[in-house]
């Protein structure tokens, strides 16, 4: 389900969705992704981080359904515009097949911890993600729910 309010205090900041991916991420990984400072939320502490968090659903053609603060600042989108928005326009259509072969990568291994690849935000402006880690979310019921990435290197490309 697309949730198009803007993560805030009052929907605690979308904690019920950050509660999956960062519990997929850990039974997956075996570590957590983050701790929440005191006082406040796993739905504050994702929003807020340095690294990029986006997510996606299970689709065929697959929506965000996620973007973090700093997700919306590099790829230059509001939530509105962000959310629904097929996850496959984050690459360029040149770079779109070897997306989709990553994706099946991960769909088939849980995870990989180690993606790097070309991204482009809504200006044009392309950039080089590094380190990524992709990796399949499941809900409390172990159904595919979708996917998700984070990273925190990224650079500007000419």
């Amino acid at each position: 389900m697309l949730d198009l309010t803007v993560p805030n205090p009052a929907n605690d900041f979308h904690s019920r969705h950050i509660g999956l991916v960062l519990d997929s991420y850990r039974e997956l990984l075996g570590m957590p992704l983050l701790a929440p400072l005191p006082g406040q939320s796993l739905g504050e502490a994702a929003f807020n981080a340095e690294f990029v968090l986006l997510s996606h659903t299970a689709d065929a053609d697959p929506l965000f359904n996620y973007g973090n603060r700093q997700a919306l600042a590099l790829f230059e989108f509001e939530w509105s515009e962000l959310v629904g928005l097929p996850s496959r326009f984050s690459a360029e259509p040149v770079n779109r097949a070897e997306r989709e072969r990553l994706l099946a990568q991960v769909s088939g291994r849980g995870y990989i911890d180690d993606y790097s690849g070309v991204r482009i935000a809504k200006s044009g402006k392309r950039f080089l993600i590094e380190h990524a880690v992709v990796w399949n979310v499941y809900d409390r019921w172990r159904r595919y729910y979708g996917q998700a990435a984070c990273f925190s290197d990224w650079r500007l490309l000419p």
